[in-house]
């Protein structure tokens, strides 16, 4: 039996031209409203995580002062935490599991001031991804005086 190609039975296999041009089309458009969403979610998550520390070391901070009746000095600074300052009452083992500091989720020290210039106490901040205060982006900085306001 032949098979012709003006036959109404025959029929031909894959795809058009345009119907290909519209799934590209349908797609990039997807891309375009999704992208953006999901590559803000990494940023987010590491504000979230610098959040969390910050109260975590605002914690550790209020236990050494209940045991020494002070904050940490800014020259004695967060290290005050895991090593013994010389201050009477410190707890022998440190303040914070694992007697390692952490460092911001951009890989920066967190920057304690005490006196603060914001609290009266002290004064807890990450500069955030650029890594200056206020840097390019103000909003990068997150703050411990200013941790509600977010």
């Amino acid at each position: 039996m032949k098979i012709f190609r003006n036959s109404k039975r025959y029929y031909k296999n894959g795809f058009t031209l345009i119907e290909l041009m519209v799934v590209i089309v349908i797609l990039g458009i997807l891309a375009t409203i999704i992208t953006p969403k999901i590559l803000d979610r990494p940023e987010q998550a590491r504000r979230t995580k610098a959040k969390i520390e910050i109260r975590e070391l605002q914690s550790s901070l209020a236990l050494f002062k209940t045991d020494t009746g002070s904050f940490p000095t800014t020259s004695q600074g967060l290290e005050a935490l895991i090593t013994d300052p010389g201050v009477k009452g410190w707890k022998k083992g440190g303040y914070i599991e694992g007697n390692k500091l952490p460092v911001d989720p951009w890989g920066n020290q967190y920057i304690y001031l005490c006196p603060g210039l914001h609290d009266n106490d002290y004064d807890l901040e990450s500069y955030g991804k650029d890594g200056e205060d206020g840097g390019m982006d103000f909003n990068a900085d997150i703050e411990s005086w200013n941790l509600e306001a977010e």
